[in-house]
C-alpha cells in the first residue's frame, strides 16, 4: 500500500521530489517503491524526463485502478478502527421464514438505542438454510422452530411456545366455530407451508386422523399463506403466533395438541460481537408471555 501511495503521489505531481517530500520519505526510497511496483505490475509506469515526466499509457491504465485500491483500503482501515472503538457495531441475524418478525421489534429497538453504530443485516430462510448461514459464519445468531441439525457446538435457548391450531378466512364457513374436529378438513383445500419446520409432523397429524390424500395448495413462505387464506383459498394448520387477527379467524383443533417450540441458535464457544451478545441477552431475558405461547 506505501508503494501504492507513492505512485499516487507521483501521479499527481509528475516529480519525484515533490512527491517524496508530500509522501515524507527520502526520494530514494521512494525511487525504489515505484520501481518495485514497475517490477509487480511488470512494466514502466512512469516515464522520467525532468520536468517531463509523464505517466506512460500502463500508469495511464493503473491509475484509477489503484487510485480506487487505496482509496478501499482506507475506507477499510476507518471502519476497523471505528469497530474497535464501538463506533460501529455489525451484526448479521438469520431468521426462518416462520417466525414473525413483529415478536422482536421491542428488542431491535432496545438495541439500536444502545448501540447507536448498529449495523442489522436480517436473513430468511428455511430452517435448514437459516442453520447453514450460522454455521458458516454468514450469520451470528439464528431464530427459528425446531432445526433438524445435531452438531456438537450447536447452543439452544428456547424462547417461547406457540400453539398450533385450524385457521381460516373471516369469510369461511367455519369462522363463526370456537373448535373443529380433524374429520371436518377432509371436505376442505388444504394449505400446507413447504417450509415449516413442522410440515413432516402435521402430515403425519392428518393421515393418523384420516385425512389423507385430501385437496392442497402448497406455499413456501408465510406471506403466501396468509394471502391464500384471506383469499379464501383454503385452510391451513399453523402456529397462532404467525397470524394476527385481520381477515383471519384462529379455530382449536381437536386432538392436534401440537406446538412449536422458537428458540435462539448460536455456536457454542464462538466469539460474540458486541451487538450479538447485546441480543442475545435481551432475547434471553425477555418476558414472552402472549396469548399464544409461554415463556420458557
Amino acid at each position: 500500500m506505501h508503494h501504492i501511495r507513492y505512485f499516487l503521489a507521483v501521479s499527481e505531481t509528475l516529480n519525484l521530489t515533490k512527491a517524496a517530500e508530500r509522501c515524507n520519505v527520502a526520494q530514494p526510497a521512494l525511487t525504489r517503491a515505484i520501481k518495485a511496483l514497475e517490477n509487480e505490475l511488470g512494466g514502466e509506469l512512469l516515464r522520467r524526463e525532468r520536468a517531463l515526466s509523464h505517466l506512460t499509457a500502463l500508469g495511464q491504465r493503473m491509475l484509477p485502478m489503484l487510485r480506487e485500491c487505496y482509496d478501499t483500503a482506507l475506507a477499510a482501515k476507518m471502519v476497523a478502527a471505528s469497530i474497535r472503538k464501538g463506533e460501529t457495531a455489525p451484526l448479521s441475524v438469520a431468521i426462518s421464514h416462520t417466525v414473525p418478525l413483529e415478536r422482536f421489534g421491542s428488542m431491535l429497538r432496545e438495541l439500536s438505542r444502545a448501540l447507536p453504530g448498529l449495523q442489522l443485516t436480517l436473513r430468511r430462510g428455511s430452517a435448514n438454510e437459516v442453520a447453514e448461514n450460522l454455521r458458516s459464519g454468514t450469520a451470528e445468531l439464528v431464530i427459528a422452530g425446531p432445526l433438524d441439525q445435531t452438531w456438537s457446538r450447536l447452543d439452544t435457548v428456547p424462547l417461547f411456545e406457540e400453539r398450533l391450531g385450524l385457521v381460516v378466512s373471516t369469510t369461511h364457513k367455519l369462522a363463526s366455530r370456537k373448535e373443529v374436529e380433524f374429520k371436518e378438513l377432509s371436505f376442505e383445500t388444504l394449505l400446507i407451508n413447504d417450509g415449516c419446520e413442522l410440515v413432516d409432523e402435521l402430515r403425519a397429524r392428518l393421515e393418523a386422523n384420516g385425512i389423507f390424500n385430501t385437496a392442497a395448495h402448497h406455499v413456501g413462505t408465510q406471506e403466501d399463506m396468509l394471502t391464500f387464506l384471506k383469499a379464501g383459498l383454503g385452510v391451513a394448520i399453523m402456529p397462532f403466533g404467525m397470524v394476527g387477527t385481520n381477515g383471519i379467524c384462529r379455530i382449536e383443533l381437536k386432538q392436534l395438541n401440537l406446538a412449536r417450540k422458537v428458540s435462539m441458535y448460536s455456536v457454542a464457544g464462538r466469539q460474540r460481537t458486541i451487538a450479538g451478545a447485546t441480543l442475545f441477552n435481551l432475547l434471553r431475558a425477555a418476558d414472552w408471555d402472549f396469548d399464544t405461547g409461554t415463556k420458557q
